[in-house]
């Protein structure tokens, strides 16, 4: 049990120099003695010898700035220092529960109230762990009762009392149609790694069941890296276990900071297994085949339709695969992201990749620039497009699933524009995001006789800036790169 310490130290000048003539009093073992400090084992109550010596040190300085249990603590640990008795036991930490003190002195009574307040704010911790169910093997069952006060005991029936009321709230996605599967949502404590492996271990107890982990903001992952590490990315392989969970990860530069933009998709594309200079042989099962070969699934979506289509077909799939899924949050408002219902009803599926469908589209053979992205940069690319007046010349394409990479999908659009120039254009730097997982694939795809451009930002430390003036900047550069017809005369690969 990690120890309670209540407040930073620092020794004060009066304290260094009885400390420097070594005339104080120290503690050693369970004794008082003078001399030099000394390494303490810990005492009976829980309370660490470096911890006992900081309050000391303290109450040495002034006694007024230790809580009252210390003071009297020491004023009786000094009285006694001379006549050599056993050390009396210093003020219980959190897990004691202590009976009533015998003295009836108001010092004693404040001593007594803190010990209380102490012993009940940590019976509410273990009880709280108990109720919401984190301890499936019963651990803590055995010592739970001989623990806690039989109030707090009584207060964990209003407890469940409370959460049975719970269970009679309505809630509207359990009534959407007759024999659905039941609909949760769980609230959990900031704790990435604790709290994914509960959700991967979950997911692989019930295969049938669509499990969704969400980070607050995909940087928040990386306090979980050890999971994915360990078992997420190499479950299959390495542990011969399919498992279906999906990572939410909300990922997108939008001016927020370095903490609070980047999923770091370059992460999981490196994971990824599929080899980027083996030239797929293109079947009719080809689009399973890539599911069922590969070790996770990485998808970027931007619309609606997408998002659903995709964790359809997750739970659909006859074997069960890690999904990544980035979502940038300002989809959520932004008035172009939206689908109609006629793209998720009956006999429509989820897109890999979603083609130009604009004048480009009717006029392949007009079209100078083909530019490839993921993600919401398509909307700032298209708006572009729209200001500068080029949308016979540019076609704007968008890979909604990056890994397995859709060869098959990518052929088709490069063969249908095939006097345009390739440009693949992200809003990460280049560093970071998926130019480096897409670029020896188109290379491989199209036997190196045309070269895959990149356009963004410049390689940096920083997955994102926190000043919106240069995430701006930043942007606004990029864009006159991705529709400058010209940028790339002249240039060799």
């Amino acid at each position: 049990m990690s120890q309670l310490r209540l407040l930073p130290f620092r020794l004060g000048p009066q304290a260094m120099r009885l400390l420097a003539t070594r005339d104080i009093p120290m503690f050693s073992g369970h004794r008082m003695s003078s001399g030099p400090p000394t390494t303490v084992p810990s005492s009976r109550s829980g309370v660490s010898s470096s911890y006992m010596e900081e309050m000391y040190f303290a109450w040495l300085e002034n006694p007024q700035s230790v809580h009252k249990s210390w003071d009297s603590f020491f004023q009786k640990a000094s009285k006694e220092a001379s006549l050599g008795p056993a050390q009396p036991q210093p003020p219980a930490v959190i897990h004691e529960i202590r009976p009533s003190v015998s003295s009836c002195t108001k010092t004693s009574k404040l001593v007594e109230d803190h010990l209380a307040v102490q012993s009940l704010i940590r019976a509410y911790q273990i009880r709280g762990h108990h109720v919401a169910q984190l301890d499936p093997l019963g651990i803590l069952d055995a010592d739970l009762d001989s623990f806690v006060p039989s109030d707090l005991i009584t207060h964990r029936h209003h407890v469940l009392h409370d959460q049975e009321v719970d269970r009679r709230t309505c809630v509207p996605m359990n009534h959407l149609w007759p024999d659905q599967a039941p609909y949760t949502v769980c609230n959990s404590s900031l704790s990435e790694y604790g709290v994914l492996g509960f959700e991967l271990g979950y997911a692989m107890a019930s295969p049938n069941a669509l499990v969704l982990w969400e980070a607050q903001f995909g940087d928040f992952h990386n306090t979980a890296q050890c999971v994915i590490d360990q078992f997420i990315s190499t479950g299959q392989a390495k542990w011969v276990r399919h498992n279906g969970i999906v990572l939410l990860l909300p990922h997108g530069m939008e001016g927020m900071g370095p903490e609070h933009s980047s999923a770091r998709p370059e992460r999981f594309l490196q994971m990824s297994n599929d080899d980027s200079d083996a030239y797929p042989v293109f079947t009719e099962d080809f689009e399973v085949s890539q599911l069922y070969d590969c070790n996770w699934i990485v998808v970027n979506c931007s619309t609606p339709a997408s998002y659903f289509h995709v964790l359809r077909r997750q739970i659909l799939l006859p074997f069960r695969k890690p999904l990544i899924v980035f979502t940038p949050k300002s989809l959520l408002r932004h008035p172009d992201a939206k689908s109609s219902f006629d793209q998720m009803v009956s006999g429509t599926s989820f897109q890999r990749m979603i083609p130009e469908d604009g004048p480009a589209a009717q006029s392949p053979g007009q079209v100078q620039r083909l530019i490839f992205c993921t993600g919401k940069v398509y909307y700032d690319l298209v708006k572009e497009r729209s200001s500068q007046g080029l949308e016979e010349q540019v076609a704007i394409t968008r890979l909604e699933q990056i890994s397995p990479f859709p060869f098959d999908l990518i052929m088709r659009e490069a063969e249908k524009y095939s006097g345009a120039e390739l440009v693949w254009c992200q809003e990460e730097h280049k560093n970071m995001g998926y130019y480096d997982y897409i670029s020896p694939r188109f290379m491989t795809l199209l036997g190196r006789s045309r070269p895959i451009w990149y356009v963004g930002r410049d390689p940096a430390a920083a997955p994102a800036t926190g000043n919106k003036n240069a995430h701006f900047v930043s942007l606004r550069k990029f864009l006159d790169t991705a529709f400058n017809l010209k940028a790339f005369e002249g240039k060799t690969f």
